[in-house]
């Protein structure tokens, strides 16, 4: 049983904890912010980001169960790292590539990282950081297949993209004669192209790379390797935050510069024997 006078100590202890408190006394106390890119556009420690990837992108963007991987996730970190957010303050939200603009535009996420190709249409909605690297559109086929070459050899045939890619765009432009099938993912493609309900799947020769490398995949797919486009990738931000592209674009910078570019580009896109075409490492362009 306690005291009277234990009880009036005790009584003043607490007085003061919840003072302290409500002061922000303390040197445990943590900053915060009211959204991601406040914290991280000024550079200050504690600043979370959202962040949309892919995450059905091996060797670029891929989630596997509570952990992401390739090469996009990792230039992600880097920048966010120079924006000053560490690793564990960053959301991966998930960015199909018919829902990236309208990610940013929402403001459900800071940036996206997703094999997002620079183009002057997207440039209409969005502000673009980089290139940081420099890809090309290719053809996966199954490994048995001889017929398909290249794009020109694919009039009358099945062929998968997926909605929104400049990928799907190209081919309806270019080649009207192919039998265009567009689906929300790449891995949806994969899966009809290994159950040969589509013929070939289409886009950049990194994510077809990156799925032929896989596992269950190995010795069954393949990439045909003429490449016949060239598409680089941007981080995107929302429309007119040049302020924030610009520290985006001297973490690029400095990721090139200082090796870390290529250590990424190895260990994601290593396995496929893949090598980086013409271009590459890219020189990011200056913020309009």
């Amino acid at each position: 049983m306690i005291g009277r006078r234990s009880a009036t100590a005790l009584a003043a202890a607490a007085a003061a904890v919840l003072a302290l408190a409500a002061c922000g006394g303390g040197s445990d106390a943590t900053p915060t912010t009211s959204s991601g890119s406040a914290g991280a556009a000024t550079g200050g420690s504690g600043g979370s980001l959202k962040i949309g990837i892919k995450f059905d992108q091996p060797g670029l963007g891929l989630k596997q169960g509570a952990k992401y991987a390739g090469l996009d996730v990792d230039v992600a970190t880097y920048v966010a790292g120079k924006l000053g957010t560490s690793a564990d303050k960053i959301t991966w939200v998930q960015a199909p590539s018919a829902q990236r603009e309208t990610l940013l535009s929402t403001g459900q996420v800071d940036l996206v990282v997703a094999t997002y190709s620079i183009t002057d249409a997207r440039k209409q909605k969005v502000t673009f950081a980089g290139p940081y690297f420099i890809a090309g559109q290719d053809l996966l086929v199954r490994s048995d297949e001889t017929a398909i070459t290249g794009p020109d050899t694919m009039a009358g045939k099945q062929l998968c993209s997926v909605k929104g890619s400049t990928s799907a765009q190209k081919m309806k432009d270019k080649y009207p004669g192919v039998q265009l099938r567009e689906f929300g993912t790449y891995s949806e493609c994969v899966a009809a192209l290994i159950s040969k309900g589509v013929d070939a799947l289409t886009t950049d020769d990194t994510i077809l790379a990156g799925y032929a490398s896989q596992p269950q995949y190995k010795g069954r797919l393949k990439v045909v390797g003429k490449t016949f486009s060239t598409e680089n990738y941007g981080i995107g931000l929302k429309k007119g935050d040049t302020a924030l592209c610009q520290k985006v674009t001297d973490a690029l910078t400095a990721m090139v510069s200082d090796g870390t570019w290529q250590k990424a580009v190895d260990a994601n896109l290593g396995a496929a024997a893949y090598k980086p075409g013409p271009g590459n490492p890219p020189a990011p362009a200056a913020c309009a």
